[in-house]
């Protein structure tokens, strides 16, 4: 799927976030259960899902007709940096069709050794045409990735990294800044819990809104519901 396409498919869209990881009460060994969660999503007027590992990929594109925003969680120790880290997450996602591939654009070192700018060089040079998408925490870093050339900058870390602040709410600032400081389209992403949360991102420049645990993680809804009855 060309840029282009995706472009015109994800504007002012919901992204569903479909991911479980080992321990949560959605992951199964064998998959199956990702693709009926982005199965709902497409029925519910998606327009694209943000999945996590090649097997999930592979099955959400075999399960529904939208493009995947795929990437690959692994921990390195001692590095902090673990979406998309290496050239070998990259290469395992292509394999599987990923239509965007997202990767950890921030400034923290990374188990390469490489800056995300030459990272993001070599994946041109091995991937011609892959479009890719820039996970960032900081207004420096959205600005450094899109100065590297990568397609999309997202949100994604924001509040999760040394180099930015926590917060219980989405980070509004922060994509009004790119937004404003960049000619790459803006992906909202991160703690995004309420439908008036999504809107308000597309009011301030946000290309498209990604949502996860408030639609697919049903043990975080659960939680919130239990705790306010506590």
């Amino acid at each position: 799927m060309t840029s282009s396409i995706l472009l015109n498919r994800l504007r002012g869209g919901l992204v569903v976030s479909c991911q479980a990881l080992p321990g949560e009460p959605l992951y199964v060994e064998h998959g199956g259960v990702m693709p009926l969660l982005a199965e709902a999503a497409a029925r519910a007027g998606a327009v694209a899902i943000r999945a996590n590992s090649a097997r999930d990929v592979r099955e959400i594109k075999a399960a529904v007709g939208l493009p995947v925003i795929a990437l690959i969680k692994k921990q390195y120790p001692s590095f902090e940096p673990y979406i998309t880290a290496t050239m070998a997450e990259v290469d395992e996602l292509v394999a599987a069709g990923a239509d965007i591939v997202a990767l950890d654009c921030t400034a923290r070192e990374r188990v390469d050794g490489l800056r995300p700018a030459t990272f993001i060089a070599q994946i041109r040079a091995e991937h011609p045409g892959l479009v890719l998408m820039a996970d960032i925490a900081t207004f420096d870093e959205g600005l450094a990735a899109a100065d590297a050339g990568i397609d999309f900058v997202g949100t994604t870390l924001s509040g999760y990294t040394p180099q930015s602040h926590g917060a219980a709410a989405p980070n509004f600032g922060l994509v009004e800044q790119l937004v404003a400081g960049t000619a790459v389209p803006v992906i909202a992403e991160g703690r995004i819990r309420t439908p008036a949360q999504a809107r308000q991102m597309i009011h301030l420049g946000a290309f498209c809104v990604v949502v996860g645990g408030a639609i697919t993680r049903p043990l975080e809804i659960a939680s919130e519901f239990v705790d306010a009855l506590a």
